[in-house]
């Protein structure tokens, strides 16, 4: 069996407790070793052979799994954050199929949630958005032309950008092209990890203070209205909303 385990944005203990026994327990561990903090490999069993996947093949990561599935061994597949995001699990898991190898898949804590953490900000709020859109920018890796920033940005809901801090500037321009200059932004450098750093502005600053801070990757890049001070306390809690819990009262 090959498990699929999300580690979580960076700090250990965001482990789930059933991707931390899986690690703990595994005879292979291949681990995105450019990304996950290797404190969440500290309790693995002395004889785990580990492999660091930044540089391999997916032929050469497939070899490793195939060769521990043949001699009986549990491997984990150790990715950054979720696996389902941005995490290039669905090749291998085909792959695993043609090979009838059985796997699945463990849910992390994504850095978008632990970014929200940090910022300590709500991304969906009453009357001011009731949408997020996880995406990045084109790189070496495309982007399909219905997806790009331009129309996206279109909805001018919250939008969270991965791997395009990079690109700041340019980000900055593309966006701008629907959502106020005004905007609040955010850019989140490693959260949850000790040496997290929170950059804050708005569109028309924060690619400056971005440079300024000598960020250049690693970091998730927030947009929206979520950021600032305006919005509608929720009916959820409100003492004249009835729901199928509560009565409510009259104001």
């Amino acid at each position: 069996m090959v498990y699929f385990v999300g580690a979580g944005a960076g700090d250990p203990e965001l482990l789930t407790i059933k991707g931390k026994r899986l690690i703990d327990q595994a005879d292979v561990i291949i681990y995105a070793g450019s990304l996950v903090n290797p404190a969440v490999l500290q309790d693995v069993k002395p004889d785990c052979r580990i492999y660091d996947s930044a540089g391999m093949t997916l032929e050469e990561v497939l070899a490793v799994m195939e060769q521990a599935e043949q001699e009986g061994k549990a491997t984990v597949r150790v990715h950054t954050g979720d696996p389902s995001l941005y995490g290039a699990i669905r090749e291998q898991i085909d792959a695993l199929d043609e090979r009838g190898i059985s796997h699945a898949v463990v849910p992390g804590v994504s850095s978008f949630l632990a970014a929200a953490a940090a910022l300590e900000k709500e991304y969906t709020l009453p009357d001011v958005t009731q949408t997020v859109i996880l995406t990045r920018m084109e790189g070496r890796t495309a982007v399909p032309a219905a997806e790009q920033i331009e129309s996206l940005a279109k909805h001018q809901a919250t939008m969270i950008l991965f791997l395009s801090v990079g690109q700041i500037e340019e980000l900055v321009r593309r966006l701008c092209t629907s959502y106020p200059a005004d905007t609040p932004a955010a850019v989140v450098y490693k959260a949850s990890w000790p040496e997290q750093k929170i950059v804050t502005g708005t569109l028309e600053t924060i690619a400056e203070k971005v440079k300024a801070a000598g960020i250049t990757k690693t970091a998730l890049v927030a947009v929206g209205r979520f950021l600032g001070d305006a919005y509608t306390l929720s009916r959820l809690y409100d003492k004249t909303f009835t729901h199928g819990y509560r009565q409510g009262s009259e104001a």
